[in-house]
């Protein structure tokens, strides 16, 4: 995985996929400044490209923001036409620069954007889950008490026959009390060590036959339940790895470029620092 490609693939992503949300069906004009007119398309472009604190506003506030930068922009183009700022060298050299970029975006958006397929994204996701490791999780109940000789009462209680979800409504000072303790499940990182340790060494059915001691007082756990944690399904994730393989597929169309086109940094600090940046990291 390269670091600043990756971000970059991403950014990509999300950037033109909305730039051209209205690439197909109507594109109604929606002001009109003058004899110039506002179209749909140009007030999408217009949000996409809001500073990134406007864009965490609701989406008419967006809206609204992205309508009045584009009626400022009409309000004073004629004015900047007239005075032949178009035939500024630096206007033109920046302009150049813009149409060189939005080609590149056409060409990711043709070659990366729409060329994924369901199969791709499938296959990927299968390739994911397949790496990740198998973690167990466990069900949980448990009740917390102050002091040592309270846990070891409760214990006896349990070994008397006294039913643990009671006992946690009764004794527990913990706030899942009225839940008679229920923590759910968890896999191991969820809990403080030594209640993750206790836990994880009971089998299903048993509880603890010695108090646990936590920064929170002492607790006597019982397992209900022990299983494999369930991936995700391709749907709760189909986002996040349908980026995947856009950004492998657009890496792969950059280094295909590089074997037939030499890329030369002229400055000795830049050329390290960039192909530092393009160094592979350890992934799966």
């Amino acid at each position: 995985m390269l670091r600043y490609k990756t971000l970059a693939a991403a950014a990509l992503v999300a950037m033109i996929a909305a730039g051209v949300a209205r690439a197909e069906g109507t594109d109604p004009v929606i002001a009109k400044v003058g004899d110039q007119e506002i179209r749909q398309s140009e007030l999408d472009l217009a949000v996409t490209s809001l500073d990134p604190q406007l864009q965490r506003m609701p989406d008419e506030q967006k809206r609204a923001a992205a309508l009045s930068a584009v009626i400022d922009v009409k309000l004073l183009l004629k004015d900047a036409e007239k005075e032949g700022l178009q035939n500024d060298e630096t206007f033109k050299q920046r302009i150049a620069f813009l149409t060189e970029r939005e080609l590149h975006n056409a060409y990711f958006k043709k070659h990366v954007i729409d060329a994924v397929t369901p199969e791709e994204v499938k296959a990927r996701y299968d390739k994911e889950i397949a790496a990740i490791p198998p973690q167990e999780e466990v069900k949980a109940r448990h009740i917390l008490v102050k002091t040592e000789d309270e846990a070891k009462a409760v214990i006896k209680e349990l070994d008397a026959g006294k039913n643990f979800a009671e006992l946690a409504k009764a004794k527990s000072t913990d706030p899942n009390k009225d839940e008679g303790g229920d923590l759910g499940y968890f896999t191991k990182g969820r809990m403080v060590p030594e209640f993750e340790t206790a836990a994880f060494a009971l089998e299903k059915g048993a509880y603890t036959k010695t108090p646990v001691k936590t920064q929170f007082g002492f607790h006597v756990i019982l397992v209900e339940d022990k299983r494999p944690q369930a991936p995700p399904t391709l749907e709760q994730v189909e986002p996040q790895v349908r980026q995947l393989v856009m950004r492998d597929r657009y890496l792969e169309l950059l280094n295909s470029a590089k074997e037939s086109t030499a890329v030369e940094i002229s400055d000795p600090a830049l050329k390290k620092a960039y192909d530092e940046a393009g160094k592979p990291q350890k992934s799966k």
